[in-house]
């Protein structure tokens, strides 16, 4: 028997201490508590200016939707489809917003900027959520809009009740079992030592990069579900505008044609903000560019804040009901 080929006692704890400190480190890697949220500006003067511009922009989102909900419930002529889905689509740019701007203005009053890992694969979670079924929701206004304009006279027994309200649960069904089946494979990743996240808020996109375990699984399955639920969406749209311009095209009058695509500008003008900004900012890998970052705050803050005035200022009937709300309930007060 060769007895070199045998390990000397004072070997042993060495090998066995390096390997226990491998998994050890492995383990803690694995236990990571919180992730930091760099924001926006890491200079605390601006931030001070950002802090004041993002609140009275949150405050305007807020109020904003809350008045076209209020709007659309109490006045009985807008009980049609197409006003159906605009109070789903103001109920959901408050829970979108509501999602990443509370934190976001939290951390700009915080030195520490941190976030628990289970509370940001929650914000990841409902920001795909309310993103995805606002998609949705989109592409059903756009099918809304279709029937209105090629079908006048069927538009009431098309887009019955039970059609908008299936349409709606489908919106929200599909967005949150595609937002849950890629959190649950988030949800199995180990974090590593890098905890820093050069963004305002928790997205897939931007928790990959902070894993130590092989994430090709992941990307893949956000990159195939962005695709069939937004891109899906679109080409629903873009199919749903494509009927309703050759439609109008068939118009002789110049009147009815104007009155026509009048009644699509609000929605098309939402579609345009609402994908422009979404792709760039969710679909991109998150790289911490000031470009990215305006992107992604047009995506979450601006826009919810933005549709209500869309649909208020270009929309005669949403003034003309505002105008009958106020003489009701102001009006024996003045």
């Amino acid at each position: 028997m060769d007895l070199k080929a045998v390990p000397k006692d004072s070997e042993l704890p060495t090998e066995i201490s390096d390997r226990t400190l491998f998994y050890m480190a492995m383990k803690n890697s694995s236990v990571l508590s919180e992730f930091i949220l760099l924001g926006l500006s890491s200079d605390p003067s601006i931030q001070a200016i950002l802090f004041v511009l993002l609140l009275l922009i949150y405050l305007l989102t807020l109020m904003g939707n809350f008045l076209m909900l209020l709007v659309i419930t109490a006045d009985s002529h807008l009980h049609t489809p197409m006003y159906f889905f605009l109070r789903q689509l103001s109920f959901l740019d408050l829970c979108h917003s509501s999602v990443t701007a509370p934190k976001m203005l939290e951390n700009m009053l915080s030195e520490s900027k941190t976030i628990f890992v289970d509370s940001c694969l929650a914000q990841a979670f409902f920001v795909f959520a309310t993103g995805g079924t606002e998609a949705c929701l989109l592409a059903a206004m756009a099918y809304d809009r279709y029937v209105a304009i090629s079908s006048p006279l069927l538009y009431g027994q098309v887009m019955s009740d039970q059609l908008c309200v299936g349409l709606v649960w489908v919106s929200w069904g599909l967005a949150f079992v595609d937002a849950l089946i890629n959190i649950l494979l988030a949800v199995n990743l180990d974090f590593c030592e890098e905890q820093t996240i050069p963004h305002f808020s928790c997205e897939l996109s931007s928790l990959f990069p902070l894993s130590c375990s092989d994430t090709s699984a992941n990307f893949t399955v956000l990159l195939c579900s962005s695709v069939l639920h937004f891109f899906g969406t679109l080409v629903m749209i873009v199919s749903s505008y494509a009927r309703i311009v050759s439609t109008i095209l068939r118009v002789s009058s110049t009147i009815g044609r104007s009155k026509a695509f009048s009644t699509c500008s609000s929605h098309l003008t939402t579609v345009i903000l609402f994908y422009s900004s979404g792709f760039i900012s969710y679909l991109l890998p998150t790289s911490g560019s000031p470009l990215q970052m305006i992107f992604s705050l047009q995506y979450s803050v601006i826009t919810p804040m933005l549709n209500p005035l869309i649909y208020s200022l270009q929309n005669k009937e949403v003034k003309a009901a505002m105008g009958r709300m106020v003489r009701k309930y102001f009006h024996p007060l003045m």
